[in-house]
């Protein structure tokens, strides 16, 4: 059985060996690299002149996510007006090799020279204010005269989305000054201020799930219930409450997008300590996501109780 295996394994290895073709070769440095990223940083300083002379007269670019089989791809014309486009409409427009990363030429034995390139684009859309940050892959075929015949992008196609939804304007929901899950939050808040902790952390308004998190805590730390209910508890043998105003009044918004649902609002927590009667206001921003049954799911709040520890 043993030498049986043997042989099977030795066939497998001569079959997968007989199958390798070399088909060409692999360059880190290469001329048609530089002119590559030549070409690139043309693209996006409208340097018309320069990317005319980089292109190919049949050149074609093409979207890599595209699925449309007859597309016939950009233009070289075109392709210098869509540089003069960016150039205008677009700030701190930049195309740099993604870190880590290098562009490759591969010389093929049949199909002649292509570049690939991994760069990470950066710039602002001076109308949206959209923001790109993305990575880019490109593939570039390049002629024996180094002239760009091809290029295939390879890129998020959302930002450019967001970019065209930013020129219309729409609504995002329903604002309300006045509703039961502000309610909520109202009487969860007062009783903080009366120091009614068993209901302030109650299920009549979280849900057992809940997370909280505040600037104190880094992006990814969060506090239970309990974590919650425990440091409310110990603040109060050091701190007493003296009022808790709100300050203007709570929004409570129903987004369209996402389905979510919160109420955000403004407080001064007054509190005085106990040791020296010393007074402090804590200005304090709480946002409270909802779910369907009125039940509060997460806190958010933006404060820091830094100020509490100083002497």
């Amino acid at each position: 059985m043993k030498k049986h295996v043997i042989i099977v394994m030795m066939m497998l290895s001569i079959v997968m060996y007989s199958q390798k073709k070399k088909n060409g070769k692999i360059y880190s440095e290469h001329p048609a690299i530089g002119v590559v990223e030549a070409m690139q940083q043309a693209l996006i300083k409208g340097d018309t002149i320069a990317l005319s002379n980089a292109l190919h007269d049949d050149f074609k670019a093409f979207n890599g996510m595209n699925d449309n089989p007859d597309s016939k791809g950009v233009s070289k014309e075109d392709m210098l007006r869509q540089s003069a486009f960016w150039v205008n409409n677009a700030s701190y427009l930049s195309v740099k090799r993604s870190k880590g990363a290098y562009p490759d030429a591969l010389e093929y034995d049949e199909s002649g020279v292509w570049v690939q390139t991994w760069d990470q684009l950066k710039g602002v859309h001076n109308k949206t204010g959209v923001k790109l940050n993305m990575p880019i892959h490109r593939l570039f075929k390049v002629d024996d005269d180094n002239k760009i015949l091809t290029m295939i992008t390879y890129d998020d196609g959302t930002v450019f989305q967001t970019l065209r939804q930013g020129f219309s304007t729409r609504t995002n929901g329903k604002l309300y000054d006045q509703h039961e899950n502000i309610n909520t939050v109202r009487k969860m808040v007062a009783a903080l201020e009366y120091g009614d902790v068993e209901k302030a952390f109650s299920h009549d308004y979280f849900t057992e799930d809940v997370r909280f998190t505040n600037l104190d805590m880094k992006s990814d730390e969060f506090n239970t219930l309990e974590d919650e209910k425990s440091n409310f508890i110990k603040m109060l043998e050091k701190w007493d409450i003296e009022a808790i105003d709100v300050r203007g009044y709570p929004d409570y918004l129903e987004y369209e997008r996402g389905n979510s649902k919160l109420v955000q609002s403004w407080w001064n927590f007054r509190v005085k300590r106990k040791s020296d009667d010393k007074k402090i206001t804590i200005p304090v921003m709480l946002v409270h996501g909802f779910n369907d049954d009125g039940k509060i799911i997460y806190e958010t709040g933006y404060y820091t109780a830094a100020q509490m520890m100083k002497k």
